[in-house]
């Protein structure tokens, strides 16, 4: 059982990754909170799968347990579906005192994140990430956050979570689709921030296609230390957090575009970060054989990186970023594979450029 702690005073807590945890999920969490009420967020397919196992084990160590579903899907993160839950809580009489914890992938983590940042004013709350995407980044850090129609994570809240459980046995029941998008986000942490972890990932890829249990917790822990670092440094994304967002300008835009329907918040990811490394390159700071190892490894792993027509519509979406400031949209760009930098000088012509390479790519 790796055990690692994010590190923001009052608000630290755990991260606890292995296999076969769920079932030990009320010991973990009562051990942890001292509270006996919780509201159980998920949706159908992953509560058919892992919904009673954790309600059992939490009412066996002593919980009262409700449960509140939400459908499957990105277009779901809305603050319509966050009034649902919302209402669930009252009608079962969940408390200031009392629990929710997100047993699902991204999705309902940040919606469930968000509900407990804003009812009653705050309610504590509890990550059970089940997919690779949430069990690398999405779960760690405490964004919590529902899209608007003009953009992703519009409507959001910084909330830590009282603890991480992540179990990497889930991962054994992912569809192929679901389990590579969590690699591109893998991928944007060496890419930004560990050379020697890129390396371990060009070394490993055949490991994890097969998902290999040994490799994956080694990838898991790795990134959750890295965003750990990052968020510790700067919890509410006022300086260096932004780095956490190398591809995500880019994979946004693509998303939105998609009506969060096309593309997989990974795969967005994966195909920004190699327009951002294109961009890079462009501009003279990344190298040519970096280039070549960030796109072969995004290849080897089975990872979409050719975008599609109209960067001048792209772009427009990239407008609505979160990241813009003054007018100007702010760019994380690889420097080295295992560095970043930030820019907010960079031409239309420039991103639109770096677009239209990555759109006539062919492997």
């Amino acid at each position: 059982m790796a055990k690692l702690t994010v590190d923001l005073g009052e608000r630290s807590y755990e991260i606890i990754i292995a296999a076969d945890l769920l079932g030990k999920a009320g010991e973990l969490i009562a051990s942890r909170t001292g509270i006996n009420k919780v509201l159980l967020v998920s949706n159908p397919l992953v509560f058919s799968l892992y919904g009673e196992k954790v309600a059992g084990s939490l009412r066996g160590n002593g919980f009262e347990v409700a449960t509140a579903l939400m459908p499957d899907g990105e277009s779901y993160k809305n603050i319509k579906e966050a009034m649902k839950i919302i209402d669930r809580a009252v009608s079962c009489g969940i408390e200031r005192s009392s629990l929710i914890v997100a047993l699902g992938g991204g999705v309902v983590g940040d919606l469930a994140g968000l509900v407990a940042a804003i009812y009653q004013r705050g309610v504590r709350f509890v990550q059970i990430p089940t997919t690779l995407l949430a069990q690398v980044d999405s779960s760690v850090g405490g964004k919590v956050a529902v899209n608007h129609r003009r953009g992703k994570n519009l409507i959001g809240a910084f909330h830590q979570p009282a603890l991480v459980v992540a179990d990497t046995s889930t991962l054994t029941t992912l569809s192929p689709r679901d389990y590579l998008s969590g690699l591109g986000e893998v991928i944007k942490y060496g890419v930004a921030f560990d050379a020697d972890l890129f390396s371990y990932l060009e070394k490993h890829h055949q490991q994890i296609l097969k998902r290999e249990e040994t490799v994956l917790e080694h990838v898991i822990l790795r990134c959750c230390g890295l965003k750990s670092m990052v968020v510790a440094k700067d919890e509410r994304e006022d300086n260096v957090r932004i780095s956490l967002n190398l591809g995500h300008t880019f994979g946004h835009a693509l998303e939105k575009m998609g009506n969060y329907r096309e593309y997989c918040h990974g795969e967005a990811v994966a195909m920004g970060t190699v327009a951002a490394s294109l961009l890079s390159n462009h501009l003279g700071m990344l190298s040519d054989d970096e280039l070549e190892r960030i796109l072969k490894l995004f290849d080897h792993l089975g990872l979409p990186t050719a975008f599609p027509e109209n960067p001048a519509a792209i772009y427009r979406y990239m407008l609505h970023d979160k990241k813009i400031q003054a007018g100007k949209l702010r760019l994380v760009l690889p420097a080295t594979i295992g560095s970043y930098t930030i820019r907010d000088d960079v031409s239309r012509a420039m991103i639109i450029r770096a677009m239209e390479t990555a759109r006539h790519m062919r492997f």
